[in-house]
């Protein structure tokens, strides 16, 4: 199967650089022309089913993507974002005054730290990549998932097999990455693509 696995586009929160996490944002307005150039590159994909994760700002950019292919949207409730605990709705010049032990531990980049009442990276891998296990299993050829930017980036990491300490995957705002799964053999086809949102802009801070 190839997974076109899109992380959402710029929301008002990722403008403002407060952290989301499970929290319901919209897009903003360079988020919603990122969807509709998603939408115009995907009639090209070929794609038969559409997966997304729930919250708002997945759905808000899936919303332009169905249309176009005229697919419904299949929520998948695995694909949500990380929980981060008392770290959501802030911005991180604010995690530095109001949590600085708590946010120093997470930008240490230790696998297993959870936020207080959040979810550790490395639980992170084990839900991303049973979620595109699950969604590889669902009988199609070639289907889309929008989801978010930290759990695209743990399940790659796990279904590649690659040290949970380690963090190789910034992915932006509207980027598309193509990963095949045929069995127990995965392949990055390519990473982090936001070629075709050449004249509308890339924005937003971090991957939460």
């Amino acid at each position: 199967m190839l997974i076109y696995c899109i992380r959402h586009g710029e929301s008002a929160f990722n403008a403002q650089g407060r952290i989301q996490g499970h929290l319901n944002v919209p897009l903003s307005e360079l988020g919603r022309r990122q969807a509709t150039a998603l939408a115009e590159a995907s009639k090209g994909w070929q794609a038969e089913a559409l997966f997304c994760s729930p919250l708002q700002r997945a759905r808000e950019t899936a919303e332009p993507i169905a249309a176009a292919l005229g697919l419904p949207i299949r929520e998948e409730p695995q694909l949500i974002e990380i929980g981060v605990g008392i770290f959501q709705g802030h911005s991180r010049d604010e995690l530095d005054r109001v949590f600085p032990a708590e946010y120093a531990r997470w930008r240490s980049g230790d696998p297993d730290y959870a936020v207080p009442g959040g979810e550790s990276r490395r639980a992170l891998m084990v839900r991303g990549r049973a979620a595109l296990e699950s969604i590889a299993r669902c009988g199609h050829g070639r289907v889309i998932v929008v989801s978010h930017g930290a759990i695209l980036a743990a399940a790659f990491k796990s279904l590649l097999e690659i040290p949970a300490a380690r963090h190789p995957f910034p992915l932006e705002n509207a980027a598309v990455s193509r990963l095949e799964i045929e069995g127990p053999t995965v392949r990055l086809l390519s990473l982090n693509d936001v070629g075709h949102l050449e004249g509308i802009g890339l924005a937003g801070e971090g991957d939460l």
